[in-house]
């Protein structure tokens, strides 16, 4: 963190942003891609920050359903403080708190699926050592500076709907029509919704 700080709060003050302001992850398989937003004080509204290519990441588009079955999740979910691991042997890591109310709802199981360090997974993002000691710096810094927990949403692509049309005959496609809703708040609102599970469907508000 003493490291990359002083580079990170430069890039960071040319948005208009502080190390330690609020943030923000988003993850999309199809293109391996993970962004961090940062909450710009002034407007309260999230700005695009930077955005990391995932170095390693197995199994293919479609949620996690089971320990072991190297799927990577698809959902909306929050990390605290305890879930931190700076003494993660992949360097440095943080949980992503799967399963979370909705994964079992729907009885899904699986356990430890972390945002990484190195180039090696089986149902997580690995990152390699660089990009991770960026990522945990910007979000253990926000953390410390009092953001409760960071929400990290996970999709299988870029909800637009010309992609979900593309989707039509996946089983997930209902699934992911309930993903889109999160996706479209936050792509109007740029805060991401409050996130609640009742009978078995993501609901979203302020």
């Amino acid at each position: 963190m003493t490291r990359r700080s002083p580079r990170l709060s430069k890039a960071l003050a040319e948005r208009d942003l502080k190390l330690g302001d609020p943030v923000f992850i988003r993850i999309f398989k199809e293109s391996r891609e993970l962004e961090i937003w940062v909450r710009h004080s002034a407007s309260g509204r999230y700005r695009h920050f930077r955005t990391w290519t995932i170095a390693a990441m197995s199994g293919k588009l479609g949620p996690k359903l089971a320990e072991g079955d190297q799927q990577a999740p698809e959902g909306f979910y929050a990390v605290g403080p305890s879930q931190m691991k700076p003494d993660s042997t992949f360097h440095l890591a943080f949980n992503i708190g799967y399963p979370n109310a909705y994964d079992r709802a729907h009885s899904r199981t699986g356990s430890f699926i972390m945002v990484h360090g190195n180039r090696v997974s089986i149902g997580c993002f690995a990152m390699t050592d660089l990009m991770i000691e960026e990522i945990y710096t910007l979000c253990a810094l926000a953390l410390e500076n009092g953001q409760a927990f960071f929400r990290v949403h996970s999709f299988p692509f870029r909800m637009s709907d010309a992609r979900l049309a593309e989707a039509t005959n996946s089983s997930w496609h209902p699934f992911w029509l309930n993903l889109k809703e999160g996706y479209d708040w936050f792509e109007t609102h740029k805060t991401p919704p409050n996130v609640e599970v009742r009978d078995q469907r993501y609901l979203f508000s302020e």
